[in-house]
Order: structure tokens, then C-alpha cells, then sequence
């Protein structure tokens, strides 16, 4: 059996963290086993699906590495197959015309609050029906025993019959829903694992009476546990309930967003980090949990900054422009793509590198509180000899500037540290930088002594 997934969401808002992952799990499951992973868009809800959503979704989706194969596919179009099988239902005896009002039923309701609502036409002929009403498709639930789903991850669960009502398949307006088009569409498109999240759960049990009313095979199930905030509490937008593209603006890379959400859920030993390639290879369904996963910021931070850290500096400087003022001048660039690698020391997503990169734009025009209590011990001459030092450096390189002033220390009589602090004070501005002879090796010589020509002493 050649294995086939599919992810199918709704063009209603965002591609949130819990969508992504479940697209994540269906695609890794069928690139191990060798199998299809297909793209449904489930546009039903034509009042709340929008063309916006769709092609933000797709974007999401490429832009995590997620590539789907065949034609995307559109469940609306479907609409006359949907209906064809609703009829089919029909002729078999398995689904009926129901003409129950709508206040017949909030009757039903209000008499019987904890019954499932018992259609008077479910065994009646349709040539009784009232003139002029437009009927529903009812399924035929049946009435003893029991449904059991055997799920990959939840395990064997049964449900008694009596709790499952005789569903809607089609409207009055002749639309079919929701439960009706995920069955026809996953049975069409040749589904054989379905992977999505335990709030469908319940859900299995209503398809699967589809799939057994039209003699259809039903597919394997693997509900996956929902995620949690790292307190174990519902996740909310400051915990990482947010949309896919927030992380691509918040400066995540997608190497990072896809291994953290591969995390969610599943594991693989203690192992933390790992590409996709190893993802495909180890990822099964045996390994993930029944419990909810949680969503930890501070260690999509750490992942990112792992990645960050072992790019190739000049793909991370491409995806930092992105980042940067687009009218920043070529050395000034020059500049930063020199300085990657002690800049990518200390920042975990690109908006922090793009905010560490600022040393390399200008001194900072407001001092810290650490360079402004420098400055105040230092007076005129002192920063005269500096700038003689800087100015007489035969080898404007980090290695050679570290003997200079290590000299300059000795000679003048001061602690060598206190000298690396007057030097980041005055060329920068702030103590949030890589190591300063580095910085002043990128910044080079003019630029250093450009920069001690603007010094406002502090006292």
C-alpha cells in the first residue's frame, strides 16, 4: 500500500503553530514511507474563506520546506461529487430526506435536552413529504452496537452508536458538509493516513459511519495532542500561538521553526537538533506522545541561534538585508557582512542580529549607562594618546591591536581591561558588542578615529 497524507486547512485566518505542525507531521510521515503528501484547501465556509488566506497559507507552507505534491486542490469545486455520493447514500437506504423544521427540532430540544435529536423521517417514504419544503440528507446512523476507531496514537477507543446522530450530509440548499466532503475528498484523493489533531477525535467516529455506509475502506487515524504553553496552559500569541508568517517577520529561520516543531510532540532520544533530512529518516508515528505538547519561546530561541550560528555567513547576511535599512550605503554593508561572525555569537533570531548590527551603523547616539561611567574617568589627554595609538597602528588587524593596547596599558600604568572598556565607550557606545578588537578590525582605522572625534565627555 503506497501511503498517502494530506494536510487540509481552512482558508479562514493564518497558518497558526498547531496547523503547521500537523502539515510538518503529514509530510514527514509520507516522505519516509515513501509515499504523497497532498494539499486540500477545505473553502467551504464561502462567508469567512478568503483568496488572502490561501496564498498566505501556501507561502507558509514553502516557506518552511513543506513542498506538497500534485495540484493544490480546492474542496469547493467538488461540491457536485460531494452530492453525488450523498444521493448514492440515499439509493442504498443509507441516508434519508429529512423535512423536520427547524422549530420541530428546538422542539425536540427543549422536550429531550440530553437525547440526540431523532428524525421522524428517518424511516418514512419521501413521498410523504410536505409541498414546498426543501429537505436535508440525513445519514442513517446505525442504532445498536458500537464504532470503535483503532487510532496510531490514542490507541483503541469505542463509542456507543446511540451517542452518534444521524448527521447532515447535505443542507437544504443542496451543500454538502463538512462531514461529508472530508470523507469524499480523503476516499478521492486515495487518503491512507489521516494525521490532524485530537479535537477531531470525535470526528472519527461520524466519518467512519460515512466510510462503512459506502463500502469504502476506511483510512488509518493518528490524532495528535494539542499544544500547551511550557506551564502547560492553552497557548496564547505571547507563548507562540502565532501565525507562521509572524515568526518569518520576528526574524525565526524556518530550519529552527520546523525542528522546534517537530519537538512538539515527538522525540527522538535526547537529540534536540535536526535537519530535515534526519527528520524524514527518524520521524514515526510509535514516538509521539499522548500528552500535550508545550510550546517553549525560549527554546525556539535557542534553536535558532544554533542555526544561525552554523550558516554559511554570507546566506545569513542575505537573509539579515531583509532586516536592514534598505538605504544603507555599500561599506557600511561591507561592514556588517565582515563583522557576521561575532555578530551571530550573540543574537538568536535576525531581528536581534539586525539590532546588533547597529554598532557597524553608528555609534550609539545615547551612551549606556556603563560607557557614560567610562567616560567620566577619563579626561582630553587621555583620549589624545588613545587616538595617537590608533593612528600609529602599523596592522590594523584584531590580533595586532590586542599587543598594541596591551602595551598601551603597561606603559600608561592601567589594568588592561579598564582599557578595552574606555575603547568600547568611545568607538561604540555600549558594552553589547562582540569582542572590541574585532569591532574595531571591521570598523577599520578611519572609522575608529572618526568616531573618537565625536566623543562628549561625561562627568
Amino acid at each position: 500500500m503506497s501511503v498517502v497524507t494530506r494536510f487540509a486547512p481552512s482558508p479562514t485566518g493564518v497558518l497558526h503553530t498547531g496547523s503547521a505542525r500537523t502539515a510538518l507531521f503529514n509530510y514527514l510521515f509520507a516522505r519516509k514511507m515513501g509515499g504523497k503528501f497532498l494539499l486540500r484547501i477545505e473553502d467551504t465556509d464561502i462567508n469567512r474563506s478568503k483568496p488572502e488566506h490561501t496564498e498566505a497559507i501556501v507561502n507558509n507552507l514553502k516557506w518552511l520546506g513543506l513542498n506538497w505534491d500534485g495540484d493544490l486542490i480546492f474542496q469547493l469545486r467538488r461540491t457536485p461529487r460531494h452530492t453525488e455520493v450523498a444521493e448514492e447514500l440515499v439509493h442504498r437506504g443509507k441516508a434519508y430526506y429529512c423535512y423536520s423544521s427547524a422549530e420541530e427540532i428546538e422542539e425536540f430540544r427543549q422536550k429531550f435536552p440530553h437525547e440526540k435529536f431523532v428524525s421522524p423521517w428517518r424511516d418514512k417514504s419521501a413521498d410523504d413529504a410536505p409541498n414546498g419544503v426543501k429537505p436535508v440528507v440525513r445519514l442513517k446512523v446505525e442504532k445498536g452496537g458500537s464504532t470503535a476507531v483503532k487510532d496510531l496514537i490514542q490507541g483503541e477507543i469505542t463509542v456507543s452508536n446511540s451517542e452518534l446522530d444521524d448527521m447532515i450530509l447535505l443542507r437544504s440548499d443542496g451543500t454538502p458538509t463538512y462531514m461529508l466532503a472530508v470523507v469524499v475528498d480523503d476516499y478521492d484523493m486515495k487518503v491512507t493516513h489521516i494525521i490532524r489533531g485530537d479535537d477531531h477525535l470525535t470526528n472519527a467516529f461520524r466519518q467512519k459511519q460515512i466510510y462503512l455506509a459506502m463500502g469504502w475502506q476506511v483510512p488509518e487515524f493518528a490524532h495528535i495532542p494539542l499544544i500547551h504553553d511550557k506551564h502547560g496552559r492553552k497557548l496564547s500569541k505571547r507563548e507562540g500561538a502565532l501565525g507562521v508568517d509572524t515568526y518569518e517577520k520576528l526574524g525565526y529561520l524556518p530550519e529552527a521553526v520546523v525542528n522546534h516543531l517537530l519537538k512538539l510532540g515527538w522525540s527522538y532520544g535526547d537529540q534536540e537538533i535536526f535537519n530535515m533530512g534526519e527528520a524524514i529518516r527518524l520521524f514515526n508515528l510509535d514516538s509521539i506522545g499522548k500528552s500535550p505538547a508545550r510550546f517553549d519561546m525560549d527554546k525556539l530561541n535557542f534553536i535558532n541561534a544554533h542555526y544561525m550560528r552554523a550558516m554559511d555567513n554570507h546566506a545569513l547576511f542575505e537573509k539579515l538585508k531583509t532586516f536592514l535599512d534598505s538605504n544603507l550605503p555599500m561599506n557600511i554593508l561591507a561592514m556588517i557582512k565582515k563583522g557576521m561572525d561575532g555578530l551571530k555569537q550573540r543574537s538568536c533570531t535576525l531581528v536581534e542580529l539586525a539590532e546588533n548590527a547597529r554598532i557597524y551603523i553608528s555609534k550609539k547616539a545615547e551612551l549606556d549607562e556603563k560607557s557614560k561611567d567610562i567616560l567620566s574617568k577619563i579626561d582630553d589627554a587621555f583620549i589624545a594618546e588613545i587616538k595617537a595609538a590608533i593612528h600609529d597602528a602599523e596592522a590594523f588587524d584584531k590580533d595586532n591591536l590586542h599587543q598594541l593596547f596591551e602595551k598601551f596599558a603597561q606603559n600608561k600604568g592601567v589594568k588592561f581591561p579598564f582599557i578595552m572598556q574606555s575603547l568600547r565607550a568611545l568607538l561604540l557606545g555600549t558594552f553589547a558588542a562582540p569582542g572590541i578588537f574585532e569591532v574595531m578590525e571591521v570598523l577599520g582605522k578611519d572609522e575608529c578615529l572618526n568616531r573618537i572625534l565625536e566623543v562628549k565627555l561625561y562627568g
